[in-house]
């Protein structure tokens, strides 16, 4: 019986930490979406959401290079917005020169791509959820 309850405390724990990191993130992504001026290009935050997918020029996110500029290229923040015929890039914000932007602005660019990715995986289990639960209303059809 007691390990029945640890294990149930654990995945307590579990969900309780996802649901913390989840409220930091949006509370953090709000502030660099106005700190990075993107709002100059999305009027509202939730529209962020709308996007198929986000993507950086001039700083690699891969596992091995993560965070390197690619010198001589150009830093944007991009956006994939999806359609029936194509799927189409936004430039959300352009930075300059690689070697050229500040640190400081460097993190916050590349925190702001993966704080994106992050909430958006989330709302991708939202809507797998909510599919689930048709399913489940349902039932045998």
């Amino acid at each position: 019986m007691e390990s029945k309850i640890k294990r149930l405390k654990k995945l307590i724990d579990l969900i309780v930490s996802y649901e913390i990191l989840r409220r930091k993130n949006i509370v953090e992504l709000k502030k660099l979406f106005i700190e990075l001026k993107i709002d100059q290009k999305v009027d509202k935050f939730e529209k962020l959401f709308e996007f198929k997918a986000m993507n950086l020029n001039g700083i690699s996110l891969d596992k091995d290079e993560f965070g390197e500029i690619k010198e001589g290229k150009y830093i944007q923040i991009i956006a994939i917005e999806s359609s029936k015929q194509k799927n189409k890039n936004i430039n959300l914000k352009y930075f300059g020169r690689a070697e050229r932007v500040d640190k400081k602005i460097l993190k916050k660019i590349i925190e702001f791509v993966i704080r994106w990715r992050l909430e958006k995986s989330y709302k991708n289990l939202d809507h797998y959820k909510k599919l689930l639960e048709k399913i489940e209303e349902h039932g045998d059809r």
